[in-house]
């Protein structure tokens, strides 16, 4: 029996292998197919395009894709990704090696190349991966939620937190995960069944239990097995032809997003994030900040010159004005701006808290009389904010975050108004589009920068950078 149950997940094994080359494949010969639909478009409209002159732009596309897509995971199990991750995941790829792609056709391409070529292989592409990998996904989870093609799960554990996880399985039939029952430890009260499920033995037994049952995978589900036995106990499964797995996160924490990994390679590390950005997320970010900061930096260099003269003409002192920030996680920079206030305005600041505004660890004054004449025009227009672009193209600061506060307001922030520093700071972010110039009470200004924190993708960084726009045209106040 053990051989025939080893030769069974060879088997699985070997079948998963063909069916991931098999999608690798159909994925690739979908995204040449879309190259030459939109060629064939093109040519229908009289645009001049030959499929032989972009030979090397098409395997250049090939490759890309197909480490993007292994990189964004679109080749583990679709039986846990949701549609809405497969979408996502699809279009990461699509605006990633859309880049990618433009910049080697840029710097390597001498004739010239159809913009809107390039541009109905994107669309297409993008639509035609979305659409087969959405039609896989519902097939296969139909045919699991028949029967077919499902796992058997042995749980080892009956605490609360197992009941989690089978609740889950339950209402996502279509991942084709089957509870063939429980295992509790042997210190329990012994149970025969729990939440409808048999309880097949305790942890003395699993190796016996997975030898007379068709079990798949066992997956632990408790702390209060044996440490030092936990090792010899896996290799006996495993031995089996048993997947096992361990589920490590069973304390209760807030944490908005955890991740298990390798340190080094070699060491299996639990992390727990306080924030839901990943790895993905930071790189769309950043390339967003990059291509903005250019903007704003050519937008600056035109305009510092009348800048540059009004402020000399209307005060004494430099143009700029810098002054020490705090960072991601307490890093100290310098925070550029040009010059809206009289150079003695750090000195009097101490003359003025008696008419701070705000409430909490923020200072500010409605009609500052430390503010210039020019000052006034430059922070209602925001041009006085300009200079952080540059900030931002040094990784210091990114277009959307948090506003970035000084060290002497950090020193007065309560323990959870640091979660606000655990990102980098923005020009703008969700409190300055959200009516700022009405609250008065920093803890409201935190629990919007949490709540950015949380929610925090590209979508909503794109929808805070065109409110803004819209905010700064109108005149509406300063950032």
């Amino acid at each position: 029996m053990l051989e025939l149950r080893i030769e069974r997940e060879n088997v699985l094994k070997q079948q998963a292998k063909i069916f991931k080359s098999l999608n690798i494949l159909v994925d690739l010969c979908v995204v040449l197919a879309a190259f030459i639909v939109a060629c064939k478009i093109c040519q229908r409209r009289n645009i001049s395009v030959t499929i032989d002159n972009y030979l090397w732009v098409i395997l250049a596309i090939l490759f890309i894709w197909h480490f993007l897509m292994k990189y964004f995971r679109l080749y583990v199990s679709l039986r846990t990704l949701s549609v809405w991750n497969i979408l996502m995941s699809i279009l990461k790829v699509h605006l990633i090696g859309g880049i990618a792609v433009s910049s080697l056709i840029y710097l390597l391409y001498e004739g010239e190349f159809s913009r809107v070529l390039f541009g109905l292989f994107l669309t297409i592409s993008c639509f035609s991966l979305a659409i087969e990998r959405i039609a896989v996904k519902m097939t296969l989870g139909n045919l699991r939620r028949k029967g077919f093609n499902y796992r058997n799960i042995l749980i080892v554990g009956t605490e609360a937190k197992a009941l989690e996880f089978v609740r889950l399985l339950e209402h996502h039939l279509y991942w084709g995960l089957k509870v063939l029952g429980f295992v509790q430890s042997k210190d329990d009260s012994q149970l025969l069944e729990f939440d409808g499920y048999k309880v097949l033995g305790n942890t003395d037994q699993i190796v016996e239990i997975c030898k007379n049952n068709p079990v798949d995978e066992v997956v632990f589900y408790t702390l209060k097995y044996p440490q030092n036995n936990m090792k010899e106990l896996i290799a006996d499964i495993q031995e089996l032809g048993v997947v096992v797995r361990m589920v490590l996160d069973l304390y209760d924490l807030r944490m908005h997003r955890s991740e298990l990994s390798l340190f080094r390679g070699e060491i299996p590390i639990l992390t727990y994030y306080p924030n839901v950005f990943d790895d993905s997320q930071l790189f769309l970010k950043r390339c967003i900040d990059l291509a903005g900061a250019s903007v704003g930096l050519f937008a600056t260099a035109i305009i510092l010159p009348l800048v540059a003269i009004a402020i000399k003409l209307d005060s004494k002192g430099p143009v700029f004005f810098s002054q020490e920030r705090v960072g991601v996680n307490g890093r100290v920079f310098r925070c550029w701006k040009f010059r809206s206030m009289h150079t003695d305005a750090e000195k009097r600041r101490s003359e003025l808290l008696n008419m701070n505004e705000m409430k909490g660890a923020i200072f500010k004054i409605k009609d500052d009389p430390r503010i210039t004449g020019v000052g006034r025009i430059l922070r209602k227009t925001s041009i006085d904010e300009l200079p952080q672009f540059w900030n931002v193209l040094k990784g210091e600061m990114s277009l959307v975050g948090t506003r970035p506060p000084t060290l002497e307001e950090v020193k007065n922030y309560d323990n959870w108004h640091h979660r606000r520093i655990s990102i980098k700071p923005g020009i703008t972010g969700l409190w300055q589009v959200s009516g700022r110039n009405e609250l008065l009470d920093f803890d409201e200004i935190v629990r919007l920068d949490l709540a950015y924190i949380d929610r925090c993708d590209f979508w909503l960084d794109i929808k805070i950078l065109f409110k803004t726009i819209r905010i700064v045209a109108n005149g509406k106040g300063s950032f």
